[in-house]
Parts: C-alpha cells; structure tokens; sequence
C-alpha cells in the first residue's frame, strides 16, 4: 500500500522537477505515515517541506503545484483506487484517503504473519552487543539494577525483532577494592558465628544478607577457615561470596525473564593480560605518556577534558584500564555496536570511554551509552526510605515478589531510560484500567473472549468494505504502525516507545468495541469484524511479548 502510492510519488516529483528545472537528488526521502487521525485521511506526506530548500517557495504553494499532477494521475490511474482523494492541509501536508480494501489489505499481512509480524530486516544482520546490569557481585540486586535488567532486555528483544545481530552480556566486576572488601566483611560475619568478637571494616558491607552467606559458608566449611591463615581465610571468602551471591543475582534474573548469553569476568581480563596488551596497543599509537610515576592516556586528543590516568604511582591499574581492556575485546569479537546501559553515576565516564573507543581504531559512535535514571518507590503516595550505605535497600525480589513480575518489568520501561522512575507500588497491584499493564493484558484477554464467542474461523476471506466505520480505519492504521513502531525504538534504543504505542492501540480497539458490536447477525460484517480483533490481539501479543511482559487469555476484573 505505502509502497505502490510512494512510487508514485517519486513519479510525481520528477515530473515537478522538469517543470521548475530542479534537480533532485537520487535519495530524496519521499515520507509516508500513516495518519493517526481519520479526519486528516489515512497517509500523509510531508514532502513539500522536504522541497522547500531546493524550489525556494513555501510548501503550501508546492503542494497546491503538487496537486495538479495528483489530479492528472488520480484520472489517468483510477483502476488502480490507490487512493480516493487527497487533500492540502496543513501549510504543506499532503493527506490521502484511501480505499478500505487498501488499509484491510494491511490485515491479511498481520494475519499471515502472526508471530513474525513486527519484524524486519532493518538492522541487516549488524553484531550489536548489549551490556546491562553489570552489578558488583557484592550483594543482591536492587530496584536500580532490576530497571537495567527490564530496559536491557527489552532493548535486545526489540533490536532482534528489527535485524539485529545480538548478543546479551553481564560484566562481572570480580577483583579489585570491593571485592576484597567483601571478602573481608565474609571472614567477619563467618567468625561472628563462631563466637568470636570482630568487627566489619568500616567500608565493608553490612547488610543481613551477608549474615545468609556467612551460614551457608559455615555449612559447607565448618569451623575449617578458622584454622587457615587469614589471607587464605580471605581468599576462600572471596571466591565463596562471589560464587553465592552471583548466583543469588542469576536466579532473580532468570526469575524476571532476563537472559544472557556470556557473563564475562574481570579477573579473567587480568589473568589473559588483556589489560597490558590494550595499554601496548595505545602506546604503539602514541597516546599514553609517563608523568609522576603514573602512566597516562592522552585521552585529550579525542575530545576528552584532561587526560587520564592507567596505572597509578603505585602500579595499580585504575577502573579505567580494563574497561579500556575489556571494550577492546568487544571489538575484536566482532561487535560493531556496542550499547552500555550505565547508572546515572557514570555520566561523566562516558567522554573518556568514547575516547578510547576512537583511540582503539573505530568511530565514537560505535558505542553507544545510554544512562539508566535511579528508581524511587511510593507506597500510599509517601517515598519507600532505602539506604544501600547502611545496607538497608530494597532488593528486585522484594519488588517483583510483592507487584508482580509483569507489573515489574513493565513499569520500569514505561519511562524514557533517562528520566526518573516514580514507581507506585499500589497502582501496579490494581486490577483496574489505571494500572498501565493490566490495561493492556485486558485488552488482549477481552479480544480473546470475544474470538471465543465469535465461534468463527478466523481466516482472511473476509469483505473489507465491510470495515468502513472511522474507528475501525483508526484502528487498522493503528496495528499497520507496529512495525515502524519498533525500528524507531531500535533507532532511538528506546523502549518505552513500544508502551505508549501499546497503550494508544489497546485505547483505540476500546473505542472501536464499545461503539460497535463484533459479533452480529449480519455473517459478513461479524467475519470481518472478527478477523479485525484477531489482528489486534496478534499485535498486542507481539508487543508484550518484546517487552517481555506475558499475555493471559482470561482476566477477572
């Protein structure tokens, strides 16, 4: 439909451009959308702005020129009922009215497509690794690091969805200050157990889950890191914590339905000498330099405020080293893409990584940053305190254990990634068209009630000139946007932009039901009407489903 009538479009324009001795460029964008109010037709297209520059007039007066060849061709071309009529609107806006059977015939590619519908080749197979999450295996995941996880995957989800070749990651922060730290208060709170008075290193973590580890640690070791000497007591702390907390944090993934192909460690960076090999790479190009006993990148030459120190005066390696280290072996397995979902703390990381990914040979724009806003949590309308310092946080188990994973995941995307997450505890447990996600899960339970009372085999032979009402070519515009929908999410790596296209479709089929009824005594006008709410349920399930959220077939209200 959008193609045939943009075909035609560009025919239009080379004949505007022999008239006005214009030249056009072989890639001038001739845009088509579809319309999201009948009452302005059903495409429009904003191309007499796009000429604006090049014929030096104003767009209300290309378009009226425009005109004159659309009316030629709406004669000469009639059999083909591309479009019934067009109109000026606007200040420049081309707006065209469309046959029913063209905007049905949207449908049956819906219909045919089912589960595939929504995909596209529109990423052409790039390599795209997305790392989120990436907490400390220090302690359990919180409310902040369960808003990375949805996003995350909803991100991957979606690029999927649109071509993408993708790959899902957790960068584990296993060595280093914390990590010894968090051996250290271990060893604490396992002799604690035994009796013995010590105290955590005023740093340390000191958080009840702690006291958990330290018990499955004197279940499995008895009193023997007792016996051993300390450094190897803090040793076998280390590996103990690191090994149960993680895997703490994977069951609360798993149980959030969020996946990842590698989990890639730090202490391994280290281990392979990948660190010293990114560094001998910066110094064969010149871009690290020695200054106070410290070594240095020049970070300065790719934009970056002031330079940048590896390796301190006491020969260890700043963060920023193996994260150097760690990006390079992105690119070396093949990634052109990478997209890092960091806290809001990190903002200012983001110049000096930027750099390095220019130093290590590939375009800044080859990574991707995208700064994940802080959650807060309300309860009868007053802020839920939390306090990770004193180790009083709210974990991602205790939220989704008491809302609900669906409501979990869904109120977290349902923001732009980078505004702040006001997250009402009570609205997502109501079972009430106010509760954003059970509002769309109903819509998709009502739908298949209906199909269930239609009692009718839902199949393409239907008469779309029976679909004829305003809300009814509302809606079959609105189910035909899905696709554009979700490339423009992949563009913007922007999910919420999946929710509020969800919300606006669940919104338009509401309206649709309740001004008509689906199944009545007229057999052609219910198959059709039939087929319509079948289309919308296959939308409404692919769209959670990118969002990772479930669709119940029944709903009590």
């Amino acid at each position: 439909m959008k193609e045939a009538l943009q075909a035609t479009l560009q025919k239009i324009l080379k004949g505007y451009a022999r008239e006005k001795g214009l030249s056009l460029p072989e890639d001038f964008p001739v845009e088509l959308e579809l319309s999201r109010d009948s009452a302005h037709g059903d495409l429009t297209t904003p191309v007499a702005f796009r000429l604006a520059r090049l014929a030096k007039e104003k767009p209300a007066r290309i378009a009226e020129d425009l005109s004159r060849f659309l009316n030629e061709e709406l004669k000469q071309n009639q059999s083909q009922k591309l479009f019934t009529r067009f109109e000026v609107a606007g200040g420049g806006f081309i707006n065209f009215y469309l046959p029913s059977a063209q905007l049905a015939g949207g449908l049956i590619e819906i219909h045919e497509k089912d589960e595939a519908y929504g995909r596209s080749n529109f990423g052409e197979g790039k390599k795209v690794l997305v790392e989120y999450v990436s907490a400390n295996p220090t302690g359990p995941l919180t409310i902040a690091h369960g808003r990375q996880a949805a996003i995350g995957d909803a991100l991957a989800r979606i690029l999927r969805m649109t071509g993408f070749d993708v790959s899902r990651e957790y960068y584990l922060n296993d060595t280093g200050r914390q990590i010894d730290l968090l051996g250290e208060s271990l060893f604490a709170r396992y002799q604690e157990l035994f009796g013995e008075a010590v105290s955590i290193p005023e740093e340390g973590y000191k958080g009840a889950y702690l006291i958990e580890v330290a018990q499955r640690l004197k279940k499995e070791k008895g009193d023997a890191l007792l016996k051993k000497p300390r450094p190897e007591a803090l040793r076998d702390c280390r590996q103990f914590a690191i090994s149960d907390i993680l895997g703490g944090i994977k069951e609360d993934l798993k149980a959030v339905d969020v996946n990842f192909d590698s989990y890639f460690s730090e202490q391994g960076l280290r281990e392979k000498k990948k660190v010293e090999e990114a560094i001998e790479l910066l110094k064969k190009k010149n871009l690290v330099r020695e200054e106070g006993g410290a070594l240095w990148f020049v970070s300065t030459q790719f934009g970056d405020d002031k330079d940048r120190v590896l390796r301190k005066q006491t020969g260890d390696y700043t963060y920023l080293a193996p994260d150097i280290a760690y990006h390079l072996t992105k690119f070396e397995r093949g990634f052109k893409l990478l997209v890092n979902l960091w806290g809001p703390d990190h903002h200012g990381y983001i110049p000096r990584m930027k750099a390095a990914c220019q130093a290590l040979g590939h375009d800044a724009e080859a990574l991707r940053v995208l700064i994940v806003q802080l959650v807060t949590l309300y309860r009868q309308g007053q802020p839920v305190r939390m306090s990770t310092r004193a180790g009083e946080f709210v974990t991602l188990r205790e939220l989704f254990e008491e809302v609900g994973v669906d409501a979990t995941r869904f109120f977290f995307v349902m923001r732009r990634i980078e505004s702040h997450l006001d997250f009402d505890l009570d609205l997502a447990k109501a079972q009430s068209d106010e509760n954003p996600v059970y509002y769309l899960q109903y819509a998709h339970a009502r739908i298949s009630g209906i199909l269930k009372f239609g009692k009718r085999e839902i199949h393409s032979q239907v008469k779309p000139d029976r679909l004829s009402s305003p809300e009814e070519a509302d809606l079959m515009k609105k189910l035909q946007e899905f696709p554009r929908i979700l490339i423009a999410a992949a563009q913007s790596l922007e999910p919420y932009r999946v929710v509020e296209y969800l919300r606006e479709l669940a919104a338009q089929f509401h309206k649709f039901y309740s001004l008509h009824r689906v199944v009545t005594e007229d057999e052609e006008l219910t198959k059709a009407r039939l087929f319509l709410s079948d289309c919308a349920r296959i939308v409404l399930r692919n769209g959670l489903r990118v969002l990772g959220i479930t669709t119940p077939e029944s709903m009590s209200r």
